[in-house]
């Protein structure tokens, strides 16, 4: 039995961009701690539990931060690492709390994280040693933009372990509570995870799972059509396919669409707005429900991203449309898995 078995029987769920500026901006860095907590503080996470389970979504997903160092949760080894005061992790644990709130109607919990430092956080990129000397312009960082604190090498060695530090500490603080991680941004896998030494993808995933060893682990590579698995150390694909919605025919140059895409659970990921976090529904409800059902049928799962409102709620227009997945849930399977 796998572990990603809940996954393909989930056959969908529901994602949440809730940061502290839009989902892959440029901008968000200067906003105060005091502000930050505040909306952490004001996240209704049983109003959100209650939609969840009106809509019979099997699993959320709730990032944890991602450009400007904003955290939705505290944690001890990224503060004594970075040295802000006041921190920008929220004092709040949301995680915990959401975790607790979704628990009754039996809605899993996952997180996502980057792969590397908020870029938008110079004290955050030098304090965790995130500092290559090679151009790392896609995670936004370039030489000349921050200062090496000691010796760096090519893997980035010392940054991968303090990274796995800071993981390791919300691992096992969640315990089981958690259930899966969504790795963002590993465009540089070749140079520093494929490596028989650690730290490399095996730490990298076992960090992951140091408080929950059947939690399931996925590496984003980007947007990739075909979607692909980047290393046997993750349960299930990334899948981020952003804008396209690939479908299933016999020309070889679409790729695979199956239960298991080298060894990994076959998953995708896109946004039913205009993007990532933001927008109204791009498409009827019955193209979601429809392109959900061929993925289900293929093998795979789908997760959908919704934009949050200030207080974490899912707006109606996404509601009746997560609403029309609950049929997607069909007991019958007519494809490969």
């Amino acid at each position: 039995m796998a572990r990603s078995d809940w996954l393909r029987d989930a056959r969908w769920g529901v994602f949440m961009h809730y940061l502290a500026a839009p989902a892959s901006s440029q901008s968000g860095a200067d906003l105060p701690a005091t502000e930050w907590n505040a909306l952490v503080d004001g996240f209704d996470v049983d109003g959100l539990a209650r939609q969840l389970a009106d809509v019979r979504a099997p699993y959320l997903f709730i990032t944890l931060g991602q450009n400007t160092g904003h955290y939705l949760s505290p944690n001890e080894r990224y503060d004594s690492l970075v040295g802000r005061s006041p921190s920008r992790l929220s004092r709040r644990d949301l995680v915990a709390d959401l975790a607790r709130a979704l628990e009754p109607a039996g809605t899993r919990l996952m997180v996502y994280l980057p792969s590397h430092a908020p870029a938008q956080d110079r004290l955050a990129v030098e304090g965790l040693g995130c500092t290559p000397l090679w151009d790392a312009s896609k995670w936004g960082l370039r030489p000349g933009t921050y200062a090496a604190r000691g010796e760096v090498d090519e893997r980035l060695s010392a940054f991968q372990r303090n990274w796995e530090a800071v993981i390791r500490e919300w691992s096992e603080r969640w315990g089981r509570a958690v259930c899966g991680w969504w790795f963002d941004g590993c465009y540089y896998s070749d140079r520093m995870y494929r490596s028989p030494d650690e730290p490399n993808f095996a730490s990298f995933a076992a960090a992951a799972r140091a408080g929950n060893p059947d939690s399931i682990v996925a590496f984003n590579p980007g947007v990739k059509v075909p979607v692909v698995s980047l290393t046997e150390f993750e349960d299930y694909t990334a899948g981020e396919v952003a804008g396209a919605l690939p479908a299933r025919t016999s020309y070889s140059y679409t790729g695979r669409m199956e239960r298991l895409i080298d060894g990994a659970q076959f998953h995708i990921l896109t946004f039913m707005g205009d993007g990532w976090g933001r927008g109204e529904p791009r498409f009827p409800a019955d193209l979601v429900a429809g392109f959900t059902r061929h993925v289900n049928d293929c093998g795979g799962a789908v997760t959908w991203d919704v934009p949050p409102t200030e207080t974490g709620g899912i707006r109606a227009a996404f509601l009746a449309q997560l609403g029309s997945l609950a049929g997607a849930r069909h007991p019958e399977r007519t494809g490969t898995g």
